[in-house]
């Protein structure tokens, strides 16, 4: 089966009429005035699937722990189902947004890069509302016009998520699996790191560094994601068959702008995956200290820092990727992605180690170091407010206001995929995964459904619940329930055609 793969953004939110409003209270507004304008998005979330405190090590901490029945009319657990498949919600006081299943790095970008319209779109929305004084909340003045931001730092010592998944074999050994993939996520941000001004995770230090989320992992595993983050995440909780498959749940990465970037961040990770489960060694590179490594890494953008391997021997972080990507080519497919992504990692390990600003048309963090250091270099402090203004624009989401956008514009960043391309996958689930039930029964029957989550939908037909299970990924395919769909009036109709209800 395809490497099945997604992301998850949590966004940056700021109200810069009223900075004083809580993020809790404004990330439930973007997405209840997100549903309010769209009645395809109003199924809530069906949460008995949700397992985030089991453990892959064996553990289950919700034995330990009250775990709270969730209330889904509570501040702050606004949720919902989008017509392309994916998710919707408030996570940790802020909008997240939870891409569809894809079977391929590529349209995996894809789907990733349409979370931007989507809360663009909210933000549209809560103008709306705002305008007419219509609350979106009961017993909530109207929201105040808000700014997202596709970034991982708050400036004071907070850094909240991107998030990849990947699908693998439950046979295959997680401490193989954890050998081999720390030196990979350790180095591979000189690839897709964001970029950040400051040093430390409160900014101790003056500087810049490669990645936005380096300095806040302090160890090597752990199950946490929002303290003691450990650099590979430990949380067992599958959304497919547990049988068979675990999820790949991966925190060590940045929220990126960059079509590239994002490109190789799941393209890169996918042939790794792919690699070890093939049963290549990659024990040749494990690191001494990755935590510290990680850290050191991100701080040298000259990307000239040798990390101590275990074996005593040093090795630069390109030399290292170069490692991955030779033996990945090895065992690779003949697929055309994974081609794209062998070709473009070996041309940007080679323009970076030639010149890292040599990249700064493709890769974020270069880009961002390229527009603040020609004002470093005119004698402009890097601690000057005007060039952490430049840091958050950067990934400012709003086209009209965003120094991404702007660059891509003037023709000075490259991207991969059209906007149109970029459209269809707002509007559209793929094809050739469970997401395309999903989206499409959400778009067509949502005022049918009761409730909704990554391996179900329940019905609701003559008050009574149908819930249609979607263990499989690769299942509820176009090709499978496409017709079904198109030709179904209500959802006892389609329960029909799938021979799940009579009558």
């Amino acid at each position: 089966m395809a490497r099945f793969m997604g992301t998850e953004t949590e966004y940056g939110i700021t109200t810069p009429d009223n900075p004083s409003i809580s993020p809790l209270l404004t990330s439930t507004h973007a997405v209840v005035a997100y549903a309010a304008m769209h009645t395809a998005a109003r199924s809530r979330w069906d949460y008995a699937e949700e397992a985030p405190l089991n453990d892959i090590r064996g553990f289950d901490l919700q034995r330990y722990r009250t775990v709270p029945v969730v209330d889904p009319n509570a501040l702050g657990v606004a949720n919902v189902v989008t017509v392309n498949g994916a998710r919707f919600y408030v996570d940790h006081g802020h909008p997240e947004y939870s891409a569809p299943e894809t079977s391929n790095a590529l349209d995996a970008m894809i789907y990733d890069a349409a979370g931007d319209y989507y809360l663009n779109q909210a933000a549209a929305d809560i103008q709306q509302l705002w305008s007419e004084q219509v609350s979106v909340l009961r017993n909530h003045e109207p929201c105040p016009p808000l700014k997202f931001y596709k970034n991982n730092v708050d400036g004071k010592g907070q850094s909240y998520g991107s998030h990849e998944n990947y699908l693998y074999s439950r046979e295959t050994d997680f401490g193989q699996l954890t050998q081999a993939l720390i030196p990979f996520f350790v180095t591979r941000q000189v690839i897709i790191g964001a970029g950040r001004v400051g040093i430390g995770q409160k900014s101790e230090r003056a500087g810049f560094q490669i990645s936005q989320r380096a300095d806040f992992f302090e160890q090597e595993i752990s199950l946490e994601t929002t303290l003691n983050r450990g650099i590979m995440n430990t949380r067992d909780e599958p959304h497919v068959d547990a049988d068979r498959f675990r999820r790949l749940h991966v925190i060590v990465g940045d929220a990126n702008m960059s079509q590239f970037s994002n490109f190789l961040k799941l393209g890169m990770t996918s042939l790794v995956i792919d690699a070890i489960e093939a049963g290549v060694d990659f024990s040749d590179v494990t690191l001494a200290d990755p935590v510290r490594e990680i850290k050191a890494v991100s701080h040298d953008p000259s990307c000239t820092h040798k990390l101590s391997l275990i074996d005593g021997t040093l090795a630069t972080a390109i030399q290292i990727l170069r490692v991955y990507r030779e033996r990945c080519a090895e065992i690779a497919g003949g697929g055309a992605v994974d081609k794209q992504v062998l070709e473009l990692w070996g041309v940007i390990l080679d323009d970076l180690e030639r010149d890292p600003l040599s990249t700064a048309d493709r890769l974020d963090w270069t880009a961002k170091w390229a527009l603040i250091k020609g004002y470093v270099d005119r004698g402009v402090d890097i601690q000057d407010p005007k060039l952490q203004l430049i840091d958050i624009q950067y990934a400012d989401i709003d086209p009209a206001k965003s120094l991404y956008h702007a660059l891509v514009r003037k023709g000075r960043m490259r991207t991969m995929v059209s906007e149109e391309e970029i459209l269809r996958a707002v509007q559209n689930p793929p094809e050739d995964s469970r997401a395309y039930f999903r989206g499409k029964v959400a778009d067509k029957l949502g005022e049918e459904i009761a409730a909704a989550n990554w391996q179900s939908v329940l019905f609701r037909v003559d008050e009574l619940p149908v819930m249609v299970r979607m263990d499989t990924i690769d299942s509820f395919t176009r090709a499978e329930v496409g017709a079904a769909i198109d030709a179904a009036d209500s959802a006892r109709d389609l329960l029909r055609a799938l021979g799940l209800q009579h009558g």
